[in-house]
């Protein structure tokens, strides 16, 4: 090119979509996050935590039920010894691992969209962890003797079975809950440094002072704050992909038909992730358009959640056509059985028919730019993930077990009021969990938001030119970046 043409004539390079929309100011972010919790709720908080207080009191009273009465009252009988309950445990656990991908893997590779969603990520791990941990713990008949699943000394000298998938459960769902709590306070600080310094004198200052361990931003607190927090990181990722391979294992390692496969812990992972991100979108497209949050959680930031959601589905697909190539190659006639019984002549297909589904047709949506960019779409396709994640987990329990070797022992599995009630309980609590996070905590991370803008960039120039957005260059008729003035 002449180099005495005009600079127009130059080619604009192409600019990355940014991450807070309108240039919008430090302050503008800090006011904008710390008004949630400073602020009277809106009305529809409300409307949303009332019947959660009551969901959550159902649920308590079912437990208590439960206790007086014994386990039977769930509607498990053999040879159905796990249904529901083992369902909704590896249910929430599995919705718990996008916090952990957000807050972790994402951190370690950069990528800088993650900032306005991580908070509400680790702090829907925390609760659906806490959910699923109920399960198990009331599914031991005498919770009260619980503590035995831990390895202490006592004087009967019985000690656990350290060679059974359950007890690595115990392991494994500790160490996640316990890592992805630490992380998550570890992120708060900063924010809540925040909100004790703009809170008048009172218990809120006080508790807020507290918990942000005396926090006041200087650069050594911010180096020592960045290397802990990339530790945790690095401590975190390999629980995203060793926690649910754990709770794989407790099906995998059985001599099951239907069960004893290899493929189950990528499996269980890939399906976790794609079941996570779809409750982070169905939980934060609400708190987006409530809170007036648009310019924070941009359609840039729900269109690569909904192709992680594509990927992870697709990934989910193959899984459920490699199974059934499994049992036909295998050649074990048992095998074959267990997926024929599944899928075409057994009393619950139409449960595998919703899983595949919901997990494998509706997520092909997200192939279109238009839907992945239409919020009603997108949290559409979202709750026909979350049900039919559901349902993933009921097909593989109960519906198997519903036939197993012997014809003489088969029954068709039918929860009882008691198993329904509960699992809506859950709902409730985990919900009241978020709403008060909400009402208290800084739901995005504001020091986090403030890094990702052009002026945290210390080579960022003002008077540079202005590059092309992908809007401009594709000419997409819904534009979300606003064009620059023309001189």
């Amino acid at each position: 090119m002449d180099a005495s043409a005009p600079a127009s004539n130059t080619p604009r390079i192409l600019d990355r979509e940014p991450l807070v929309l309108n240039n919008r100011s430090y302050s503008w972010i800090t006011n904008r996050i710390c008004g949630i919790v400073e602020n009277k709720q809106p009305a529809l908080w409300w409307i949303l935590f009332i019947p959660s207080i009551l969901l959550t009191g159902l649920m308590v009273f079912c437990f208590t039920y439960l206790i007086s009465t014994g386990v039977g009252v769930w509607g498990q009988k053999q040879p159905v010894a796990w249904a529901w309950d083992i369902t909704n445990f590896v249910f929430w656990i599995g919705i718990g691992h996008a916090g952990t991908l957000i807050s972790a893997i994402l951190f370690l590779t950069r990528q800088k969209w993650r900032t306005s969603v991580n908070r509400a990520a680790e702090a829907m791990t925390i609760f659906a962890v806490m959910c699923a941990g109920l399960f198990p713990a009331f599914h031991v008949g005498r919770v009260w003797m619980v503590w035995f699943l831990a390895p202490i000394p006592n004087a009967n000298a019985i000690w656990q079975n350290f060679k059974s998938p359950l007890l690595w459960d115990v392991f494994a769902v500790s160490t996640y809950f316990s890592v992805s709590a630490v992380f998550w306070f570890l992120g708060l600080v900063p924010d809540l440094a925040t909100l004790r310094d703009r809170c008048r004198p009172g218990l809120k200052k006080f508790l807020y002072g507290l918990f942000a361990l005396g926090w006041r931003g200087g650069n050594r607190q911010w180096s020592h704050y960045e290397t802990a927090y990339m530790l945790l990181a690095a401590l975190s990722t390999p629980l995203v992909l060793s926690v649910h391979s754990v709770v794989s294992f407790d099906f995998a390692t059985s001599v099951v038909p239907g069960w004893h496969t290899t493929i189950f812990p990528p499996y269980f992972v890939a399906g976790a992730i794609f079941g996570g991100f779809a409750m982070v979108l169905t939980l934060m497209l609400p708190v987006r358009r409530i809170y007036g949050l648009d310019d924070l959680i941009t359609p840039k930031h729900v269109d690569n959640m909904a192709k992680i959601i594509l990927l992870t589905g697709t990934i989910v697909g193959y899984a459920y056509c490699m199974e059934l190539f499994v049992a036909y190659y295998s050649a074990n006639p048992f095998e074959g059985a267990a997926f024929t019984l599944r899928g075409l002549t057994g009393p619950s297909t139409w449960a595998y028919y919703w899983m595949f589904g919901c997990n494998v047709f509706a997520p092909q949506l997200f192939w279109s730019r238009w839907c992945r960019h239409n919020v009603w779409v997108v949290m559409t396709v979202c709750m026909f993930v979350n049900a039919g994640m559901w349902f993933e987990r009921y097909v593989i329990i109960a519906t198997t077990l519903e036939r197993l070797m012997i014809p003489g022992s088969w029954r068709v599995y039918e929860a009882s009021w008691v198993d329904k009630y509960t699992f809506l309980g859950t709902f409730g609590f985990f919900m009241m969990l978020f709403l008060l996070f909400l009402r208290f905590l800084p739901v995005i991370a504001i020091g986090e938001v403030k890094g990702v803008l052009p002026q945290s960039n210390p080579h960022h120039d003002d008077h540079a030119e202005q590059g092309i957005q992908e809007e401009d260059l594709m000419d997409y008729p819904d534009r979300h970046v606003a064009k620059p003035v023309a001189a």
